[in-house]
C-alpha cells in the first residue's frame, strides 16, 4: 500500500532554554503543504528568514547540530528533528523567536508530546523513501568511528558506544521500527555528557543553558572537595550538597533505561539523517559516532542519492553497474558519431568526480590514417574523450544540462605516457577542482589496464545551447 505524506493538525507550541546558547526559546510547530520538508523559521528576525533542515545547511557539529542560510542560524537542530523523523512527520515549519530550540529535559520526548498533541495527519503526496541499494561506509580511525549502511526493506537502527570509563562503558542498543518503539523506548532518553568534559565545553561557549534538569552527568574522575561550591553553580544546584551517586552519576540522577545514553545516541542519529530530506530504507549500525560522523555519513549518502537521481532521469529503470550508458550520455552531451568518445559512465560523485569508459575497437574512422601500419589513438581524440568525460561531471552541476554546452578554454599539464591501440578500453577519471559561477577546472587522468596513458588539467565554461 502507498504510504503517504504526513504533517501536523494544527499549530502548537512549546517554550524553553537552549542548551548550549542559554537563550530563552518560544517553538511553534505549524502544519506545512505536502513536500516542504522540515522548514525552521526564525520569527525573531527581520523578514523572518527560513533555513531548511537540509544536510546542504549544516555549518558546525561542535556538540549539536546547527543550520544556517544567511542570516537565519539555528543550533541544536536534532532532537526536533527526531521527534519529528520518528513521528514520521514529513512536512511542518518550525517558527523560533531565538537561535536555539530549547532543551527541554534533554530528551526529544517533550517535543513528541506536543506533535500528538496537534495531531498527525495524512496529505495526498506519497512518501518518497531513499531506499539504500549498495552498503555506504564511513569510518574515522582516529575517533573509533564505523558507520555501515546496508540495504533493508526496513528504517533500522544499531548504535554502540564505548566509552572506556567505569561508570559508562560498553552499551548497544537496537531501534527496529519507528511505529513500535520510537516513543516509549528512545524519545525519552537525554543527552549526557561527562564530568571531565564540562568545563571544556563553557570554555568553548557550549552548554550555558544546561543544568542536572536536562542532561546527565557521569562522574569519570574524583571530586575534590574544593570544586563543591564551584559545582554547585555550574549545575544550579541548589541543595547543600553535590552528591555521587552510587551509580555514578551526579548527584544520583535514576536513569530512564539502563542503556539510556546510547539509546540517546541512537535519537541524535535519528535527527541526523532527517537531513536527508527524505526517510530512509536501510538498516544503519553506528559505532562510537557522534554529530560530525553522523553528518559525514549524511552527506555520503546524498551523493549517493544524487546519483541515483542522474540514472533515473537519463536511463529509466535500466540497471547494471554503471551509471549511464552510451544512450543516456547521448541526452547529456551534444556529440555525435564519429565523435562521441565516452562508451559509458562507470561513477559518478556529482560536483566531484567522474569514471568513464572508452572501448577503443580498430573499427574507428581515425585509424584508417594514423597510422595505417602502425594503429595508435591520436593524443587529440584522448584529450577529446577526458574532455567528454569531465564535460558529464560539469553538465551535471546545472539544473538544466540539456540546454547547455561546455566550451573547453584551456589545457595545462598535459602528458602522454604510453600510446593507446586498438582492443584497449580506456577509464578515464576526472576529478573537479573548482567550479565557480559556470567556470570550472578539473584534474583528468586516463588508464589502459591500470597503467596510466595521459593526464592533463582542462578549464571550461558552461554556456547556452542556443
Amino acid at each position: 500500500m502507498l504510504e503517504k505524506q504526513r504533517t501536523i493538525a494544527k499549530s502548537i507550541s512549546i517554550a524553553g532554554v537552549g542548551l548550549h546558547t542559554g537563550n530563552t526559546s518560544n517553538l511553534t510547530f505549524h502544519p506545512a503543504p505536502s513536500n516542504t520538508g522540515i522548514i525552521f523559521k526564525r520569527t525573531d528576525l527581520p523578514d523572518s528568514p527560513q533555513v531548511k533542515a537540509d544536510i546542504d545547511n549544516v555549518v558546525d557539529v561542535s556538540r549539536g547540530t546547527t543550520i544556517a542560510k544567511g542570516e537565519a542560524v539555528v543550533h541544536t537542530v536534532e532532537h526536533v528533528l527526531a521527534a519529528v523523523a520518528g513521528l514520521m512527520i514529513d512536512n511542518v515549519v518550525v517558527d523560533l523567536d531565538a537561535n536555539e530550540p530549547p532543551v527541554m529535559d534533554g530528551s526529544a520526548l517533550p517535543f513528541v508530546q506536543v506533535l500528538k498533541a496537534a495531531g498527525i495527519v495524512e496529505q495526498d503526496s506519497p512518501r518518497d523513501y531513499l531506499v539504500i541499494d549498495k552498503t555506504v561506509v564511513y569510518s574515522d580511525e582516529k575517533r573509533g568511528v564505523d558507520i555501515v549502511v546496508f540495504p533493508s526493506d526496513e528504517f533500522r537502527i544499531t548504535f554502540l558506544i564505548d566509552y572506556h570509563s567505569s561508570t559508562l562503558a560498553t552499551q548497544y542498543t537496537a531501534i527496529y521500527s519507528l511505529k513500535g518503539e520510537f516513543e516509549s523506548e528512545f524519545a525519552p532518553a537525554r543527552t549526557f555528557c561527562l564530568l571531565s568534559e564540562v568545563e571544556p565545553l563553557l570554555q568553548q561557549g557550549l552548554i550555558k543553558g544546561g543544568n542536572l534538569d536536562n542532561a546527565v552527568v557521569f562522574i569519570d574522575r574524583k571530586i575534590e572537595p574544593s570544586e563543591i561550591g564551584r559545582l554547585k553553580q555550574l549545575f544550579k544546584i541548589t541543595d547543600d550538597n553535590v552528591e555521587i551517586g552510587m551509580n555514578g552519576i551526579l548527584n544520583g540522577k535514576e536513569l530512564r533505561f539502563k542503556n539510556e545514553p546510547v539509546r540517546h545516541k541512537a535519537l541524535d542519529l535519528l535527527g541526523d539523517l532527517a537531513l536527508l530530506g527524505m526517510p530512509l530504507k536501510a538498516h544503519v549500525q553506528a559505532a562510537r559516532s557522534g554529530h560530525a560522523a553522523n553528518v559525514e555519513l549524511v552527506k555520503r549518502i546524498r551523493k549517493e542519492y544524487k546519483k541515483i537521481q542522474i540514472t533515473s532521469k537519463y536511463q529509466g529503470n535500466r540497471k547494471g553497474d554503471f551509471v549511464l550508458d552510451a544512450q543516456a550520455i547521448q541526452k547529456i552531451l551534444p556529440h555525435r558519431y564519429p565523435f562521441l568518445l565516452v562508451d559509458r559512465i562507470i561513477d559518478l560523485a556529482p560536483q566531484e568526480r567522474v569514471v568513464g569508459i572508452k572501448n577503443v575497437t580498430i573499427n574507428e574512422s581515425f585509424f584508417q590514417g594514423h597510422f595505417p601500419e602502425h594503429p595508435i589513438m591520436p593524443g587529440v581524440l584522448i584529450l577529446e574523450a577526458m574532455a567528454q568525460v569531465g564535460g558529464i561531471l560539469l553538465l551535471n552541476t546545472e539544473s538544466d544540462p540539456e540546454s547547455k554546452l561546455v566550451y573547453f578554454t584551456g589545457l595545462d599539464r598535459v602528458k602522454f605516457r604510453k600510446p593507446v591501440r586498438p582492443g584497449d578500453q580506456i577509464r578515464f577519471e576526472v576529478e573537479m577542482l573548482k567550479y565557480r559561477q559556470s567556470m570550472c577546472r578539473m584534474a583528468g587522468k586516463a588508464f589502459v589496464a591500470n597503467e596510466l596513458v595521459c593526464e592533463a588539467e582542462l578549464s571550461a565554461a558552461v554556456v547556452n545551447r542556443t
